[in-house]
């Protein structure tokens, strides 16, 4: 059961019948005499079923390949061998025939390409006057195919050059010479050449002589060489008119159109004007034409027209078709062409003329009440006398008794209630069957809401409940009956329940846009979203449907921009379809704006203008300005004028710039919903430049050598130098001078400046100032600062010193500070060494002048040292006292307490471990240290014992403790043990040997991070 009416297509299966349509018509033949001991074929190819075979005729006449042995079939081809110029010559013609038709191909010629030789004879010579005009006849032979002439002047290879002069036909053969000159007095030879056959043939010589008798006088041009009145030219083809004239003076030739119009540019002169050549003629091209051939004397012209034809060309052409037992047939084609085509129409290859049934009229075939003999193939022609033309087409007459294979009724429609459904009854039956309908076994009465249309559709309006049921279509010719039966099931109507609303949401949020039904749980339901236009795909990272079986709601995850638009969220059931519209509105951070230009800079400033980018749903309220500059790093954000630039404002003044800086600006706006993207990078621009007006800081200085100020400053940035030539002016007087002595440098990153004067006292007081320069000119000073001269080294000693070895790394160096001094003493430095012998030992501490001993660590255990003091400042050190030596004590023993014992009851921690016994080169152990503390804390907590055991007690926090035990000795403290774990255990007595050991409860574990004894396993007391 079908609702709405498809088109029926009528097809043949594979095993139906097809008449011969061509895959290839014979062409014309030319063929050079020459070649005629070869063979000729002319080929002929048709597809149909069951496969075509062929006959051929020759002018007309059907060629019997039975009885002619030069001629036989190769496929459709037919091969001509033996080839005879007289009874081969003719148009042949192809026939293609099945069981279905015939069609005949177009017509073919077959010619013979040849170039007799001239007759053998002497040529009489030609005799005239100098200043005659003379034509020198070529006699062409007999031939057929395109000929080209040429003259030979005497002896090959010199051919006749044309000119004005001179020239050779191509229509006639001959050479003319408008005006006989002595030189041209010779022998002349025409030679023809077929371009078909590429044979060259050439005449008897031909003397030209002068006569004694005088020479001519000047006459007026003589047309010699002139074209037809009429004169047909094919659409497309290259038309060439010749024209030339004898005379005295040489006549000049020129060409006009009847009418007076211009030639195009198309059109092409040769030969000094005596050749007119218009390629691809048209219609626009016909008309009369003019060749004007002229000389002082007078002037003579010739005429003709030139007249367009063209092959016929189809314009309207048939199908093939199909109809059924009875019906009629109109066919009608159309073909232009000049002069106007006039058609025939063949079937099976024989012409069709009016009788009967059939009506042949101009270009229109019509045949009534169509009967089984009148299928076939048939053909239009269409002919003028410049060619003929063939278009086959294919008639079917059918006849069957009706037939609904394809196009039987569903088995089931459904239908929603109040709607109309379309029952379409389309058996293929020829002739047309005739239709009744039954509903269950009553046949269906038309009414005002049930009506049936001629080709038997069956239409049932505002239907309801009560109209299911089973509905059977009947059809029935001449040929027989047949029948299609399918269901009705009337459902209720499906309706949105929540559909999407238009929504405004800003961008990288995320939404669902409800859609929900209720329908009749007989109906299939599909839920599918359409983006402007566009089916909503699924793969879609964006998009996602939820909401099950009664629910296509949409989410949109991360909305872009680019989703904004118009979403439909269409529903479709087995009877109706339904959408659901909302518009979605994205805001988000306006566009980058565009095209920042600079449009004026001063020194410190710079205005921009830019155009507005995309406000993207909310408008633009600011815009920011930022700027870059080589000595920034990235972008910052600058001062305007206006200071707040608003969104309707597009140029605003930047100020507060360093001068002679290179900036890059960019723009970037502000509406409700963020900062957008920033704009393209402005080209760079340079600020103008200015005084300095920045002064270098920190002015300083102090040290140096003997007689020397040394001055320094931190350098002015690049950036605040304002233009080029920067340097610095270096101003300085003695304390209670008036006057300043200045100097200058070039250098911008100059830090420092030393000034020497053997006359500087050492450690005087100078006030000193440091200004700034450019090519603008001088800039500001900093503020002026007293430094003092370089001072000399301390010239006295410390006294009383003394050491002491305070462990196996470390020296106390005690000593009396110098009680008076001429030269400043900043403080005092201690030298060290291990042998007097090498000086590259040598460590150095220095401490402050208040400070009269120092602990020299870092040493080496049991190791003689060399010590000395002396004061310094900033010119140096002062002599160094003589040296003293010092022994540094031996190094504790390098052995770390081993097999620690441990336990533990309550809190109360109970140690033991093995003595350490010191080797000779050690120091003797005096004691142990442990240090111990919290997991979860810092804090080391130590213990000293004299013993090789010790008791703790630990907290009564829920914590690990991690434990350390070193050697005491005169060497300092020794290696540490392995850190011992003790986990806190309530009411439970642990004890514990060695490392790595836990309880058989397993409450405690130690993991070691090296391995000092073998484990031994946890025991506790009986």
């Amino acid at each position: 059961m079908k609702m709405l009416a498809s088109p029926v297509f009528y097809c043949l299966d594979s095993g139906s019948y097809h008449g011969p349509r061509w895959r290839m018509e014979p062409g014309d033949l030319f063929i050079p005499i020459d070649s005629i001991e070869e063979e000729a074929t002319l080929t002929c190819d048709a597809k149909g079923t069951p496969p075509p075979q062929y006959r051929w005729s020759l002018n007309g006449t059907l060629i019997n390949l039975g009885l002619d042995r030069r001629r036989r079939l190769s496929g459709g081809n037919l091969i001509i061998s033996s080839l005879d110029r007289y009874q081969d010559v003719g148009m042949y013609q192809c026939m293609a025939f099945n069981a279905a038709g015939a069609v005949l191909s177009r017509r073919a010629s077959l010619q013979f390409a040849y170039l007799d030789h001239f007759k053998v004879h002497t040529r009489s010579a030609v005799s005239v006057r100098e200043g005659q005009g003379v034509v020198l006849l070529c006699g062409t032979p007999t031939s057929s195919g395109d000929l080209t002439y040429a003259w030979v002047f005497n002896e090959y290879p010199y051919f006749v050059q044309q000119d004005n002069r001179r020239f050779v036909s191509q229509q006639t053969g001959n050479l003319y010479i408008a005006k006989v000159e002595a030189s041209d007095v010779g022998n002349y030879t025409c030679v023809v050449m077929n371009s078909v056959t590429k044979g060259k043939v050439q005449s008897s010589p031909t003397s030209l002589i002068l006569r004694t008798d005088g020479v001519m006088g000047e006459y007026e041009p003589k047309i010699e060489v002139n074209f037809p009145d009429n004169v047909p030219a094919a659409k497309g083809s290259t038309v060439t008119l010749e024209c030339f004239a004898l005379g005295n003076p040489v006549p000049e030739i020129t060409w006009k159109r009847a009418n007076g119009v211009p030639f195009p540019s198309k059109v092409k002169m040769k030969y000094s004007n005596a050749v007119l050549e218009i390629p691809s003629f048209q219609q626009e091209d016909t008309g009369g034409y003019e060749c004007v051939a002229e000389n002082k004397m007078g002037k003579n012209i010739a005429t003709g027209r030139l007249a367009f034809y063209a092959k016929p060309q189809w314009m309207q052409a048939m199908k093939d078709t199909a109809l059924a037992i009875e019906e009629r047939l109109y066919w009608e084609c159309r073909a232009n062409g000049k002069p106007k085509p006039s058609y025939t129409w063949l079937k099976n290859g024989q012409q069709l003329l009016s009788e009967d049934r059939i009506r042949v009229e101009d270009g229109v075939l019509s045949v009534s009440a169509l009967t089984l003999s009148d299928a076939g193939m048939y053909q239009c022609v269409a002919e003028n006398k410049h060619g003929v033309i063939y278009f086959a087409a294919e008639l079917m007459v059918l006849a069957s008794p009706p037939d609904f294979t394809g196009n039987v009724l569903r088995a089931l429609l459904k239908a929603k209630a109040g709607t109309t459904v379309t029952l379409e009854c389309k058996p293929q039956a020829y002739p047309t069957a005739s239709i009744l309908w039954k509903k269950g076994n009553l046949p269906i009465q038309t009414s005002e809401r049930i009506t049936l249309s001629p080709d038997g559709t069956l239409r049932l309006a505002n239907v309801s409940k009560s109209d299911a049921g089973s509905y059977t279509c009947f059809a029935r010719n001449r040929f027989g009956m047949s029948s299609t039966t399918g269901r009705l099931l009337v459902t209720d109507p499906t309706g949105i329940t929540q559909g999407p609303v238009d929504m405004e949401i800003i961008v990288g949020e995320s939404i669902v846009l409800p859609c929900q039904v209720t329908s009749d749980p007989v109906l299939d339901i599909s839920f599918s979203w359409a983006f402007n236009g566009q089916l909503i795909a699924k793969g879609d990272g964006h998009f996602e449907l939820v909401g099950g079986v009664s629910a296509g709601d949409l989410m949109i995850r991360n909305i872009q921009l680019y989703h904004a638009g118009k979403y439909i969220c269409v529903v479709d059931t087995d009877v109706e379809s339904l959408s659901a519209v909302a518009v979605l509105i994205v805001k988000g951070p306006p566009s980058p704006p565009e095209s920042v230009t600079v449009e004026e800079v001063t020194d410190s400033t710079a205005q921009l203008a830019w155009s507005p980018g995309r406000d993207n749903g909310s408008p633009i309220t600011h815009y920011l300005i930022q700027t870059r500059t080589p000595f920034t790093v990235g972008w910052q954000r600058v001062n305007t004028v206006p200071e707040l630039i608003d969104g309707n404002t597009l140029t605003a003044t930047v100020v507060d710039l360093n001068a002679w800086v290179e900036y890059e600006f960019r723009v970037l706006a502000k509406n409700s919903v963020g900062v957008g993207e920033p704009s393209p990078v402005s080209v760079k621009t340079r600020t103008e430049d200015a005084v300095p007006d920045a002064a270098p800081g920190d002015t300083g200085g102090g040290g140096g050598s003997r007689a020397e100020l040394v001055i320094t400053w931190e350098p002015v940035p690049e950036e605040l130098q304002n233009g080029e030539s920067f340097g610095y002016i270096i101003a300085f007087r003695a304390f209670g001078e008036v006057s300043w002595t200045h100097v200058a440098t070039s250098a911008p990153g100059a830090s420092r400046y030393v000034y020497r004067n053997d006359s500087i006292a050492p450690f005087s007081p100078f006030h000193v100032k440091v200004g700034t320069y450019n090519s603008k000119g001088q800039g500001p000073f900093s503020p002026v600062v007293t430094i003092y001269s370089a001072e000399t080294e301390p010239s006295g000693m410390p006294a009383g010193v003394w050491a002491r070895s305070v462990s196996a790394s470390e020296i106390e160096v005690n000593w009396q500070p110098l009680s008076f001094s001429p030269e400043r003493v900043l403080g005092y430095e201690v030298a060290y060494w291990e042998d007097d012998t090498k000086p590259e030992t040598m460590g150095k501490v220095r401490v402050p002048w208040n400070q009269t001993s120092v602990t020299v660590s870092g040493l080496a255990g049991n190791t003689q040292y060399f010590l000395t003091v002396s004061a310094f400042n900033t010119a140096g050190t002062g002599p160094f006292l003589p040296a003293i030596n010092v022994t540094s004590k031996k190094p504790p023993p390098s052995q770390p307490p081993l097999n620690v014992e441990w336990t533990l009851i309550g809190s109360e921690l109970s140690l033991y471990w093995e003595p350490v016994v010191a080797t000779e080169s050690e120091s003797e152990v005096t004691g142990y240290q442990l240090s111990y503390r919290r997991q979860r804390h810092k804090e080391v907590n130590k213990l000293t014992t004299a013993n090789s055991t010790a008791e703790l007690t630990l907290g009564e926090e829920d914590d690990d403790y991690i434990i350390h035990i070193q050697t005491l000795s005169e060497g300092g403290l020794g290696p540490a043990s392995d850190p011992i774990r003790i986990h806190q255990l309530s009411k439970l007595v642990v004890h514990s040997r060695g490392e790595n050991h836990s309880s058989t409860a397993s409450l405690s574990t130690y993991e070691p991070t090296a391995r000092t004894s073998p484990p031994s396993p946890c025991s506790f007391p009986s």
